[in-house]
């Protein structure tokens, strides 16, 4: 208790980062469980290898990060026998960040020269090789938040998200697929994407949405205090300007 208010708490669960961490996804953790501490919410991080059983009722916020290929068809077994469980703490509004090859598992397949990588189904898009890999920035608006989102993309799949919300419509870059202008998906508190580099320092404005999405699912409401962003919001902003305004 801290002067008759109750401390928040948030748990974040990382999945499996000894296999998938090729897109600094420490990165993302260490800058959801900073901005939690500066506000008096506690935060803490539990890092699932892939022996560990997942009790995901005790979990607030779940980050799924990217491997290689080779990697995620390690991963897929596994998933497929969490697969339920997965799809109950999404289905109950769990907030869950999935980047890269995380984003690419929460479909139903990934199919690559190798093999079809099978996915979890918890959201409804596939996601298929394709050939040149798409590197690039990326730049995103999303009219949900006041801020472009910005980052940077390596992949070589084609994802399409059928009816689904994209994360954002693309101002530069590439996307999902390269045709449509869609990135991402946004499915309940669940966002998958490809953007990198890595995503949530560079834009605080989504690491407070997952946060604030968490606290609410857990306590009924979230009230964040607003942080002196100034840097962050330069640096956003220069890679709008760099990227968008100069086209």
């Amino acid at each position: 208790e801290n002067g008759g208010q109750k401390i928040m708490k948030i748990t974040i669960g990382h999945l499996y980062p000894d296999l998938l961490n090729l897109y600094g996804d420490r990165g993302n953790i260490q800058c959801m469980m900073k901005r939690c501490q500066w506000r008096g919410i506690e935060a803490e991080t539990v890092e699932f290898q892939l022996e560990d059983r997942i009790d995901f009722s005790a979990l607030d916020i779940v980050l799924l990060g990217g491997g290689s290929d080779r990697e995620q068809m390690l991963v897929c077994d596994k998933l497929r026998s969490i697969q339920k469980d997965f799809r109950d703490y999404v289905e109950d509004n769990g907030v869950v960040i999935a980047v890269c090859g995380g984003y690419q598992l929460l479909g139903h397949y990934y199919d690559t020269d190798d093999g079809r990588i099978e996915g979890l189904s918890l959201v409804d898009l596939y996601t298929e090789q394709g050939s040149p890999r798409l590197i690039d920035n990326i730049v995103l608006e999303n009219h949900k938040f006041d801020l472009p989102i910005v980052g940077f993309e390596n992949h070589g799949g084609r994802t399409y998200i059928g009816d689904n919300e994209p994360f954002g419509k693309v101002l530069y870059g590439n996307g999902n697929n390269g045709e449509d202008k869609a990135e991402g998906v946004l499915y309940k508190n669940v966002v998958g994407t490809y953007l990198h580099g890595p995503l949530l320092p560079k834009n605080p404005h989504i690491c407070d949405h997952l946060i604030a999405n968490a606290l609410e699912r857990k306590y009924g409401k979230a009230e964040l205090s607003p942080l002196d962003d100034s840097q962050e919001i330069e640096a956003n902003q220069y890679i709008y300007h760099r990227f968008v305004t100069k086209q």
